[in-house]
């Protein structure tokens, strides 16, 4: 029972998302609120293993670098699949000759220290412009 990293094109805002992203505290994830169907910016993931949707992945890129949003199905945090979504993410970024990675964790976030402190664990740092960076591309 492995996690199945899955591309989708095109990218739409469904009931998974809905569930899972559009469910998070205010301010988590500045999406607005897509309609049921309405086509999302940026290159996005599904993850799924045997019992069904396990999180999503999202980059958009410009300029050699890529902001990276992760969820995770709350019933399924603290079980590895951040840490999956975001090493697929960089493996995506890396075939795509991107430099950097980078999130911002929204002040609003109700768990902006933990959120930081774990991509920080991951390799992350914050730039000045208030971004966790993390270069993408090994030289």
């Amino acid at each position: 029972m492995g996690l199945r990293w899955i591309h989708e094109n095109p990218p739409l805002w469904d009931a998974g998302k809905a569930r899972v992203i559009g469910a998070a505290p205010e301010g988590v994830f500045n999406l607005g609120a897509p309609a049921a169907g309405a086509v999302l910016p940026g290159d996005w993931w599904r993850v799924e293993d045997d019992a069904g949707l396990v999180g999503f992945g999202q980059m958009d890129h410009s300029w050699g670098d890529a902001e990276v949003l992760l969820a995770v199905d709350p019933a399924r945090q603290k079980t590895g699949a951040g840490t999956f979504i975001l090493d697929r993410l960089e493996e995506e970024a890396h075939a795509r000759g991107i430099n950097y990675l980078y999130n911002v964790v929204p002040d609003g976030h109700p768990d902006k220290e933990g959120l930081t402190r774990w991509l920080q664990r991951r390799g992350f740092t914050a730039s000045k412009e208030g971004r966790l960076l993390r270069r993408a591309v090994r030289l």
